[in-house]
């Protein structure tokens, strides 16, 4: 599991959740220290320091990841710097480490959506509560990542309903819409689809998106709590002795 500094310092109780439900679900979870991504050293164009913490985080992990052992990372712009930035951006002894963490690196929920295929988890390990769910994709998610498999997911558990927002970016952008200067523009993107769509769902419809930014957008802007996948679906898991 990488421990991204998003999840490490703001959305602790998710990375806890995403430990607890995969070894609910049988899997044993390893951590080990690691730098942060360098996901905000490189949208700011601070290359040679997120090149310092990309050559790092593959010395690190370039002993323990293959098919046998993923690694799964909780927030989408970090975990898939190493499907995207890290194989360009790294030293040249490090490149082909890279390449193979790369073709080795999962959303949590792309990780256990493939699992679920295989048969390894099923609806049988989640309640039937009737949850009604409304998805907004995160842009990394969407560009490098897998959107159908956070839906499919979600529809594991029986009762399941999920609506994907056909929304682009929630405006946030990292830390984009927190800055004076882009406040207002933040707030133009987010109203072109994805806080109209949020303020006309019902109060028992469940808003759930992978990014931390376009959690906190969402909250900060239409008052609404917005779930990550982890959490919905460790709140419906059936065996939690926790």
């Amino acid at each position: 599991m990488f421990c991204d500094e998003f999840t490490n310092w703001n959305d602790t109780q998710i990375g806890v959740k995403s430990i607890q439900l995969l070894q609910a679900l049988k899997y044993d979870v390893k951590l080990v220290e690691h730098p942060e991504s360098g996901r905000a050293a490189i949208s700011k164009g601070l290359l040679l320091r997120a090149k310092k913490m990309a050559n790092a985080n593959i010395r690190i992990f370039k002993d323990f990841i293959c098919e046998e052992t993923p690694l799964l990372g909780i927030e989408p712009s970090a975990i898939l710097s190493f499907r995207d930035e890290y194989p360009k951006l790294v030293d040249e002894s490090n490149i082909e480490a890279a390449k193979n963490i790369s073709k080795h690196t999962f959303m949590v929920e792309e990780f256990l959506a493939q699992e679920a295929r295989k048969g390894k988890i099923s609806s049988e390990d989640f309640t039937k509560e009737q949850k009604n769910i409304l998805l907004h994709g995160h842009c990394h998610q969407k560009s490098l990542g897998n959107i159908e498999d956070t839906i499919w997911l979600l529809l594991l558990p029986e009762q399941h309903h999920v609506s994907l927002i056909p929304s682009g970016c929630c405006g946030m952008a990292g830390s984009f819409g927190y800055e004076k200067e882009h406040f207002e523009i933040s707030q133009q993107v987010g109203n072109l689809v994805l806080f109209p769509a949020i303020n006309k769902a019902s109060a028992d419809t469940i808003i759930v998106a992978s990014g931390t930014s376009c959690r906190h957008q969402i909250a900060d802007t239409t008052h609404k709590r917005a779930w990550h996948p982890i959490e919905l679906l460790w709140s419906v898991l059936k065996d939690r002795n926790y």
